[in-house]
């Protein structure tokens, strides 16, 4: 079964722990600790931010980190998929969506 995606009424700050190399491991949200799947290929981009540039007026955009990963409560429970977006220079995570 499939669902629409969630897209949070405002995009919330979250908890992730992740490896040395940046790669998320667990996120907390909703009060609750997900695990990403590791039998689950993760999805990593970087996108432009055009609304803020690099340095003032060099006209750069400033790229955002993305990832989109599977996580689950338990070892039994659904894969849901969570998108998460890094800003530059910010070590605070955010939530774009989740979807089933």
């Amino acid at each position: 079964m499939t669902l629409a995606p969630e897209a949070p009424t405002h995009t919330r700050v979250l908890q992730v722990r992740t490896d040395p190399a940046g790669k998320p491991l667990a996120i907390r949200h909703g009060g609750r600790i997900w695990l990403v799947d590791p039998g689950t290929e993760s999805q990593h981009w970087f996108g432009a931010d055009t609304r803020r540039t690099a340095v003032a007026g060099s006209g750069s955009p400033v790229s955002v980190e993305y990832w989109r990963v599977q996580v689950r409560l338990g070892s039994t429970s659904a894969l849901r998929t969570f998108t998460l977006r890094r800003e530059p220079l910010s070590t605070q995570w955010l939530l774009e969506n989740i979807s089933d």
